[in-house]
């Protein structure tokens, strides 16, 4: 019988890695797991599941390393002559309007970095997560052949990490472009507007958004993410992408109904005309606002609630603000035997996400 492979993931207590995780151990699927992250189990926001898996030395292996420098990669990859069958990368900077600089450093450097040691080291696939936000934004769902234009800086600087791998003599890449990941452990998908929910509900007033209802919200679902990482890992071809994007074709109206059932609130929209003439004026200070407006009573709230300190917040980034459609085709995998077993956000899913940060003591109880 083979042996099961063995899988490095890179950046592994992050929101898709720690899923990841629990998804191999729960499946029994991988030989050796091994987690290499900045960050430390106790202090990331882990499930309690999720923290025993992390800790239990039989079941992975935990290394804190700052994959931004090279002899770290090295200590990431090197184990006593192992062989690392599948190395997914889900290592580098996550939040939106940093610096060339930054992202340069912790986006580009680190995937280069690592994807030189899989391929000196003859990994068999390097699984490099990258984004959907890569494609020229429009109604018309983007598959993995359509033209690329980033509408955000973070975008940017994951097609420049694609392209800079793609150059690697020897790597056998494959290239994962979700579309908005949402799920348990969401800090910055669908959860901030889970927050602006919340926060509306508390001050009793109508939730407006900017634009319309038919603005493109693409998503999957984490579950999906990692089921889909390992298929690919078993079945994807090397130097391919492949977009993940569930059949729900999710828009603000789809989301904002599952708000508004979930915390019994009603939403609006503010309209094409109304919202390009307020963004034209200054796309920063209607951010600025509207987070003035959220982050506030969000503190108010939670104080009320007990809590004290959370990582979470209803804060919306300037960049994500703009009238950028994000319509993804993600059947490339399907045609490959993959299903997607979260073919549409529903509220059970959002209520999954609110609960696992209720149970951390970072979100509200007994607002829905």
């Amino acid at each position: 019988m083979a042996s099961k492979p063995n899988v490095l993931i890179l950046g592994g207590l992050g929101f898709i890695g720690r899923n990841l995780v629990e998804y191999l151990v729960d499946n029994n699927l991988a030989g050796k797991i091994r987690i290499a992250d900045k960050g430390l189990p106790e202090l990331v926001g882990l499930s309690k599941k999720q923290l025993e898996i992390i800790k239990n030395k039989d079941l992975c292996d935990v290394k804190q390393l700052n994959l931004a420098r090279d002899a770290m990669v090295t200590k990431a990859f090197e184990d006593g002559g192992t062989t690392w069958d599948i190395v997914v990368n889900l290592a580098g900077e996550t939040k939106y309007s940093q610096t060339d600089e930054v992202y340069k450093e912790n986006i580009i450097d680190v995937s280069v970095t690592c994807a030189k040691a899989a391929a000196s080291r003859k990994v068999g696939k390097f699984i490099e997560v990258s984004t959907a936000q890569v494609y020229d934004s429009g109604k018309k769902a983007s598959t993995e052949e359509d033209k690329q234009k980033p509408w955000t800086k973070l975008a940017q600087a994951k097609q420049q990490a694609e392209e800079e791998l793609r150059k690697i003599q020897g790597l056998n890449l494959i290239i994962v472009r979700p579309a908005i990941v949402y799920g348990p452990g969401d800090v910055s998908g669908v959860t901030p507007r889970l927050i602006t929910g919340a926060v509306y509900k508390h001050l009793g007033e109508t939730m407006e958004f900017l634009w319309d209802k038919d603005l493109k919200l693409n998503t999957v679902h984490v579950a999906d993410v990692c089921a889909a990482l390992w298929f690919l890992g078993q079945n994807g071809k090397v130097g391919e992408a492949y977009n993940l994007a569930d059949s729900n074709d999710t828009d603000q109206g789809s989301i904002n109904k599952l708000l508004e059932s979930m915390f019994k609130i009603k939403t609006d929209f503010m309209g094409f005309l109304k919202s390009k003439a307020a963004t034209s004026i200054a796309m920063k200070t209607v951010a600025e606002t509207a987070n003035e407006k959220h982050l506030k009573p969000w503190s108010e709230l939670c104080k009320s609630k007990g809590i004290t300190n959370t990582p979470l917040t209803p804060y919306l980034d300037e960049e994500l603000l703009y009238n950028n459609s994000f319509a993804i085709d993600g059947t490339k995998i399907t045609k490959l035997g993959f299903t997607y077993k979260h073919p549409n956000m529903t509220e059970a899913d959002l209520r999954a996400t609110a609960d696992y940060f209720i149970a951390l003591g970072f979100f509200p109880k007994d607002l829905f």
